[in-house]
């Protein structure tokens, strides 16, 4: 549940500015809300990557990997067990 809070975390510090704090749920797309554009997406994996040490390759770039809280959370313990 940390990660997932530290993620929820970050995308609500850094990308709601137009939302109503707590209205985003783990499960919402962030692309279709419009939460994150391709800019976005970038400044995502550059604290991803930071954050929990690890390296996203340009092929993993991919919405069933980071269009919302859930999947972005599944996606970095993959990494971080090796299986990403």
């Amino acid at each position: 549940m940390k990660l997932t809070q530290e993620i929820q975390n970050y995308i609500q510090e850094n990308f709601l500015f137009a939302h109503q704090p707590g209205t985003l749920s783990p499960a919402d797309s962030l692309l279709d809300k419009g939460i994150i554009d391709s800019t976005g997406v970038l400044e995502l994996i550059s604290f991803l990557e930071n954050q929990y040490q690890i390296q996203i390759n340009d092929e993993e770039i991919l919405p069933d990997n980071l269009d919302s809280i859930e999947k972005i959370t599944r996606f970095i313990k993959r990494k971080q067990a090796g299986e990403a």
